[in-house]
């Protein structure tokens, strides 16, 4: 065969000192060119005297440098008539070098408002993220449908919110809310795993404060009605309030890192490495809880005494703060931590921590994250407010979370556990799979002093009628009860309690627990299509 470079032609054209001309650019693409480059300078002129970012400049936050590839660029423009593209960026990147998909609305093109062009666009790129298994963030900047083209907008809400539904559970979806989204809208977030908002800017509500002024006489501001701090305190919509775009981002960076692509997949390992003050770590813990079982201390130490390099990211942290939820390592391995908190409220349960811990849980079992609880709670809430808002409803959320988690599930008591909450939080009997209790943990029905009261009601009457001294017999039989039957001795002897573990083998024992339980399997006790959870 003839040696292709010794060929004449070619052979000539080497020899020549001529320079090769590069491939010609059409009139039409350097126009689209130049159409991307004016539409990227008009957002920033729209967008910063605002003090908020670009679609594009947030995009840069959010993606490793260099790694976004955009989809669609100019779909719903029209270049001939000098139109860039549609009111949404599409698009993947690389988050810590792992593919996640994206749409972020741009708000200097009509307002961000959604119609038919946004709509094919973010369907379009959810059924990719679903195919190729990848999250999807939603970086949300919107003043709603777009009016003008009525039905046909409503119509591409409606098909969002079908995508949502079908993604949910099988790739992880977050929505950063930097903006407005009011109206129907606000339901695509909602649907969504994680709702992250900022302290300014961005608001969220079904009708706004001109309706609600109309319809009620209540005169309410944006922020007051729906603000970032509102829907974190208050609702319980939102999972983070950013101090800003930048923190709301990396936060969202955060959150991606802990959590695989997809339910198929299993979480992220990282490097762990042990250090010399891994021990002094592991011996504070038995100084954190005080000996008086009523006085409060800060659980968030007992945690960052547990996980890897103390690091620990919160969930909900404003909202029903008596529970704590949020993601960790153990030997870099990606964890669930759900904690009562005895510095609100004594730890107790009621409607709303309910909720918050049950949605984490069943967050964690659809994403492969094992589930960590460390448990110190008097029991639930008691009082007709509770009652009336539906502490029965709504605190079965947390047993049916449990009783259906597939997941390693492993429960630490660390002080008390009390009645029906005990039960909820992650026992043997609702599907744990190891429990340990601290030495001086109580485990009863009941507390020492509510079931003397009521067991010995008659004794502690007749005592008051011959004058002796009923503190000092209720003191008694307080101390009685609890040495027979508050302490764990009992759910030892049952089985409920795997061991007693002192305070410093927490750690230990939960490793060797996540070893123990990394090849668990799910499985499909019954053929139905799904339960019928608490809604």
């Amino acid at each position: 065969m003839t040696d292709i470079m010794n060929a004449p032609d070619v052979k000539k054209a080497l020899e020549s000192s001529a320079p090769i001309e590069s491939q010609p650019i059409r009139p039409a693409i350097a126009h689209a060119a130049q159409l991307a480059r004016d539409a990227e300078n008009a957002a920033r002129t729209r967008q910063h005297g605002k003090g908020k970012r670009t679609a594009r400049e947030r995009l840069d936050l959010l993606f490793d440098t260099g790694s976004f590839q955009e989809i669609g660029r100019f779909s719903g423009g029209d270049i001939n008539g000098d139109r860039a593209g549609c009111a949404v960026i599409t698009g993947f990147g690389e988050v810590y070098g792992r593919k996640v998909a994206v749409y972020a609305q741009d708000f200097s093109v009509k307002g961000g408002t959604l119609g038919q062009a946004e709509g094919e666009k973010i369907c379009h790129l959810m059924d990719m993220a679903m195919s190729i298994k990848v999250p999807v963030v939603a970086l949300i900047d919107s003043g709603g449908a777009r009016i003008q083209e009525g039905v046909a907008a409503l119509t591409q809400y409606g098909r969002i919110f079908q995508k949502t539904c079908e993604a949910s559970g099988f790739i992880p979806q977050i929505s950063v809310i930097l903006g407005p989204c009011a109206g129907g809208a606000v339901y695509c977030p909602a649907l969504t795993d994680f709702i992250i908002m900022t302290r300014e800017n961005s608001n969220m509500f079904v009708t706004g404060p001109d309706v609600v002024k109309a319809a009620t006489g209540e005169a309410i501001s944006m922020e007051a009605l729906g603000g970032g701090y509102v829907h974190n305190a208050t609702s319980g919509v939102a999972h983070y309030l950013g101090e800003d775009e930048a923190d709301a981002i990396d936060y969202t960076r955060t959150v991606l890192a802990y959590l695989p692509s997809s339910s198929q997949s299993p979480a992220p390992r990282f490097a762990y490495s042990a250090t010399r003050s891994d021990r002094d770590i592991a011996q504070r813990l038995g100084t954190i809880i005080p000996d008086n079982d009523r006085q409060p201390y800060d659980v968030l130490e007992v945690i960052r005494c547990i996980v890897d390099y103390g690091e620990f990211v919160q969930v909900q942290e404003l909202y029903s703060p008596c529970a704590v939820v949020g993601f960790a390592c153990i030997e870099g391995r990606p964890v669930g931590v759900v904690a009562n908190q005895p510095n609100v409220l004594a730890g107790i349960l009621d409607v709303e921590s309910s909720e918050k811990i049950a949605r984490f849980v069943r967050l964690c079992d659809a994403f492969n994250l094992p589930v960590i609880t460390l448990v110190d709670t008097p029991g639930y809430k008691p009082g007709s407010d509770q009652e009336h808002a539906g502490i029965i409803r709504r605190g079965a959320k947390v047993i049916y979370a449990y009783a259906n988690a597939q997941v390693p599930l492993i429960t630490v008591i660390l002080r008390k556990a009390f009645g029906g909450a005990y039960i909820v939080m992650g026992s043997k009997a609702i599907g744990a799979d190891v429990n340990y209790a601290w030495p001086t943990s109580q485990i009863a029905v009941l507390g020492a002093q509510g079931a003397v009261n009521i067991i010995h009601r008659k004794d502690l009457q007749k005592a008051k009628e011959r004058g002796q001294d009923v503190d000092a017999l209720r003191s008694q039989l307080i101390e009685e009860y609890e040495s027979t039957t508050v302490n764990a001795n009992l759910s030892l002897e049952t089985g409920q309690i795997d061991a007693m573990i002192d305070p410093e083998q927490t750690r230990e024992a939960i490793a060797e627990s996540l070893r123990l339980l990394a090849n668990k399997k799910r499985t499909s006790r019954t053929g139905k299509h799904h339960g019928n959870q608490p809604l």
